[in-house]
């Protein structure tokens, strides 16, 4: 489906769509063995979208049985890459024939303006999938340096079933950080989308499945965390979990982990990442833009969003108040209507937990300068303004937890020390950005500030070729995106030959 920007046809379109409701296991669609089902609805307005298969542990150990059975069978893990490499080609193809259709869903779904889902997060899910296709074939294994008398081959392998655990935030595109680097290096994937956003992932396992994926290889098992996730996380026969969300969850994979068969767990968890902004920045404006952006992207639904702005005291008031009045000019709205900068927020507790963090912040003394209001109650959505607090304290709540909302804190610094101290003052360390004219200075505090990813002179993630993740706990032990997402779906192996 191509979908034209346009009221008219984007709502038409949204009215032809057909939903996919069931769980998607050893190639074929199935109900959850319970026949239970949960309600998943449209944020921009509070009504049922749908009623999705609720899986539980008989369901996901009938999807790792699935995978397994794929995995030993070789129909993927043995393929050659080239193989591997042109059926996922082929699935970035399905998805492209589908972009309109998978972008309707995630509006849908989770609120995202459909302008960001058209232009941004689908063709980068499409682009996801092509990048690490292309790969599948590229990587090379190695020989040690040995004596004549030996041979030694220092070799990848495919984990095996790999359990993917993702979020609501960015629905489709988490799947493709997670799919195109786990099937690409031949694992079979049990996939468990946050139970808030699971239309796009079943859809895209068909797709897939069109695509030429062996049965087996690519299953979703839709469900409640509790039951779903906690069961993916406790199967004795995953080999490895990859996970993006909270903080508070990943702990619990963790925990899964050593009490079930110690499987590998790779985290991306949160993020209260810092905008950084010296005396000497070029062009004030495009920081604003920038800063702006980072903040309301998403409606700050983004586990990298820029939600602390540190301005050197000489130019705070004057970028504070480019911020607030570009700000102003977001518009918040209909997320099927293409003029729409910040959608809804994702569900009614998420709305009372951000309006929560605005009573705290006002309560412990912090100066809003814009928004702080629910709005758009008529519609029956979750829609909160764009809200900027200045005099913000680093012991207020509003600095230090992350928020997950349209909330951006202003803190000052006056010396290059102070601004790398209030950066790292927190217990995350996904992301962050500065901004200065000094070449110098911007070498020395990006390698100060303890992050995955610091931009400089702009808010960016990078591209498909870097790495993405954090320090502290924003996660560990693996990376999403680039060559490194690879390695983290492998085993390495030694295979030492004696030599006659």
């Amino acid at each position: 489906m191509n979908l034209q920007l346009k009221p008219k046809a984007i709502r038409a379109a949204a009215t032809r769509l057909r939903f996919r409701t069931r769980a998607f296991i050893d190639g074929q669609f199935v109900s959850a063995q319970s026949g239970r089902t949960f309600t998943t609805e449209n944020p921009a307005n509070g009504r049922p979208l749908a009623q999705i298969a609720a899986c539980e542990a008989p369901d996901v150990d009938r999807a790792v049985k699935a995978a397994r059975r794929a995995f030993e069978s070789g129909s993927w893990s043995r393929r050659k890459p080239a193989e591997r490499k042109r059926i996922l080609l082929a699935f970035a193809d399905q998805l492209e024939a589908h972009a309109g259709e998978l972008a309707l869903l995630d509006t849908l779904e989770a609120g995202k303006p459909i302008a960001d889902c058209a232009t941004m997060d689908i063709p980068d899910t499409i682009a996801c999938i092509r990048w690490h296709a292309e790969a599948a074939d590229k990587l090379y294994d190695h020989v040690s340096p040995t004596g004549p008398e030996n041979l030694a081959l220092i070799v990848r392998e495919p984990v095996g079933v790999v359990g993917c655990v993702i979020p609501w935030n960015f629905p489709a595109q988490m799947a493709a950080w997670k799919l195109g680097p786990a099937l690409a290096t031949g694992n079979s994937v049990v996939l468990k989308p946050a139970e808030l956003t699971s239309l796009s992932a079943i859809r895209m396992a068909e797709l897939a499945a069109e695509a030429g994926v062996p049965p087996g290889v690519l299953n979703v098992v839709p469900g409640l965390g509790e039951t779903a996730g906690q069961a993916v996380g406790r199967h004795p026969d995953v080999d490895m979990v990859a996970f993006t969300g909270s903080t508070e969850v990943g702990r619990s994979f963790l925990k899964y982990a050593a009490e079930s068969n110690l499987k590998r767990i790779i985290l991306e968890c949160g993020g209260k990442s810092p905008q950084v902004v010296f005396a000497d920045a070029p062009d004030l404006d495009t920081v604003a833009g920038h800063a702006v952006g980072a903040a309301f992207w998403n409606m700050g639904e983004n586990c990298s969003c820029g939600s602390r702005l540190i301005v050197h005291q000489k130019i705070k008031d004057k970028l504070v108040a480019k911020v607030v009045a570009l700000a102003k000019t977001w518009k918040v709205g209909d997320p099927l209507d293409p003029q729409t900068r910040l959608g809804a927020l994702i569900e009614r507790p998420h709305l009372e937990k951000v309006l929560g963090y605005i009573e705290s912040g006002k309560a412990e003394g912090a100066r809003l300068l814009l928004g702080g209001r629910r709005i758009l109650e008529e519609s029956g959505g979750y829609y909160v303004e764009p809200t900027v607090f200045d005099r913000v304290g680093g012991r207020m709540r509003i600095a230090r937890e992350e928020i997950f909302g349209p909330v951006l804190s202003v803190m000052s610094f006056s010396t290059d020390e102070e601004a790398v101290a209030l950066a790292n003052d927190t217990n995350y360390g996904l992301a962050a950005s500065i901004y200065t004219g000094d070449v110098n200075r911007a070498h020395r505090v990006a390698r100060a500030i303890r992050a995955g990813t610091v931009s400089v002179n702009c808010f960016s993630e990078g591209d498909l070729t870097t790495p993405f993740g954090g320090f502290k706990q924003s996660g560990f032990a693996g990376r999403d995106k680039s060559i490194w997402a690879h390695e983290q779906y492998t085993e390495l192996k030694t295979v030492w030959m004696q030599l006659t």
